[in-house]
């Protein structure tokens, strides 16, 4: 479990974060009220991954204990009643995560947000560009401050290889000015692979004002900062962007997932099988269309109850997903009805794969409240192109009636299979 340090003197507001923490975000958390206790605890005890520092402590009253807790590497989060220009520059000098003045109940909310940010940034990777091995470096230990995997390109060249390299890239940040292609040229080519919803950039530079600004934006890039810029604005515009990207990826699996199994839903299903199809084609690659549907489920329903019931569903999901590979869709049509898109799948063997599955459910009951819950499917195949994907849906559908029809728990190939495919 991630561990927080909370070193604050007022119990009431220490104790309101100690809760909210735990509740929201579900870390384990540790409250000392002075930096003496503070220097005995991280004596013994160093792994926390965020500290929450109080600037003013009876034992510590200019902030003190910021430079004994950043000693021991834990990325610290600073909050104060005030905070003046000459103050803030000093603990910004000294690579704080960030500052919160204790104002109200939203400033808690923020102090909750940045904790729960640095505990997803080390899954973020940001590629920095520039020409200057010191422009890098001070780009790197700023996001490094944050956690944030950091990769580096001294041109526009190298950036290319490296995103080749490592498409989880999140954000680039560039700079405008480099040897072969400038950063606007940059920003042009990625975005002919990298849309701006799957990867943010940032532009940087020191001249040009409004004009390269104008640039970098119209070349693709999702934001602009002229250097030189401060801490706090460079981390509020990174983080934004990161955030927006974690926002569209909620709306988009929202739309594109089933809430309950965490499955494809119908709606992908169909807009994105077509075009697996046409490209297992062009490869004469084998494809696969499966129906499934649980036999009796309304009994399961009636006898366990509808959360016995979900619990079927989701652990027939989980079992599914599993088996599968990524470039397989799986996706639940509605209630107890699954539909597989298997991709290069060899004809003769979709329905060993299929009765395969078909014994893994019959074999591995669910489990809710105790409870061993047995259920069986019936599948139906079908492993022909035909005339598209809602021809091989309704041929598959049409096998899974005449599984239910001769019995359940079976798989049945449809008729319009090619020659070779097995029932």
């Amino acid at each position: 479990m991630p561990r927080v340090l909370i070193v604050e003197d007022s119990r009431t507001f220490s104790s309101l974060l100690s809760r909210r923490i735990t509740e929201e975000l579900g870390h384990q958390v540790v409250v000392v009220d002075s930096k003496a206790m503070a220097e005995d605890l991280l004596s013994e005890d160093t792994e926390f991954f965020v500290a929450l520092l109080d600037l003013n402590l009876p034992d510590a009253p200019n902030g003190e204990v910021v430079a004994l807790v950043l000693k021991h590497d834990i990325p610290s989060i600073v909050f104060t009643g005030e905070m003046s220009d000459n103050l803030r520059d000093q603990f910004w000098a000294m690579s704080i995560v960030d500052y919160v003045l204790k104002q109200n109940m939203e400033n808690v909310h923020y102090i909750l947000s940045l904790v729960g940010r640095l505990e997803r940034n080390p899954d973020i990777k940001v590629l920095v560009v520039d020409d200057s091995k010191t422009a890098r470096l001070v780009l790197g230990e700023l996001l490094h401050t944050h956690r944030y995997q950091v990769l580096e390109a001294a041109n526009g060249l190298d950036a290319l290889a490296i995103l080749q390299k490592n498409p989880d890239v999140r954000l680039v940040i560039t700079d405008f000015n480099m040897p072969g292609m400038n950063g606007a040229e940059l920003v042009q080519t990625i975005r002919q692979s990298h849309a701006k919803d799957q990867l943010a950039i940032i532009g940087l530079s020191g001249a040009g004002g409004g004009g390269l600004s104008a640039k970098f934006i119209k070349s693709g890039a999702n934001d602009f900062l002229n250097k030189p810029f401060l801490n706090e604005e460079f981390y509020t515009r990174v983080n934004q962007n990161i955030e927006l990207l974690e926002y569209i990826a909620q709306i988009k699996e929202l739309a594109e997932k089933d809430y309950l199994t965490r499955l494809y839903n119908r709606r992908y299903f169909f807009s994105t099988g077509p075009k697996l199809i046409a490209a297992q084609t062009r490869r004469e690659q084998g494809v696969v269309v499966a129906m499934l549907d649980i036999d009796l489920f309304k009994k399961v329903n009636d006898t366990f109850g509808h959360d016995a019931g979900d619990a079927v569903l989701r652990q027939m999901a989980a079992l599914m997903s599993a088996r599968f590979r990524a470039s397989d869709i799986v996706s639940r049509f509605g209630g107890e009805e699954f539909c597989i898109l298997a991709t290069d799948i060899n004809t003769a063997d979709a329905g060993k794969v299929f009765e395969d599955l078909r014994q893994a459910f019959e074999a591995n009951p669910a489990t809710y409240n105790g409870q061993s819950i047995p259920y069986t499917v019936s599948i139906g195949l079908c492993a022909s192109p035909l005339g598209g994907l809602e021809e091989m849906v309704k041929a598959a559908d049409e096998a899974l009636y005449m599984s239910k029809h001769e019995g359940r728990n079976r798989v049945t190939m449809s008729a319009m299979s090619p020659p070779g495919a097995t029932e």
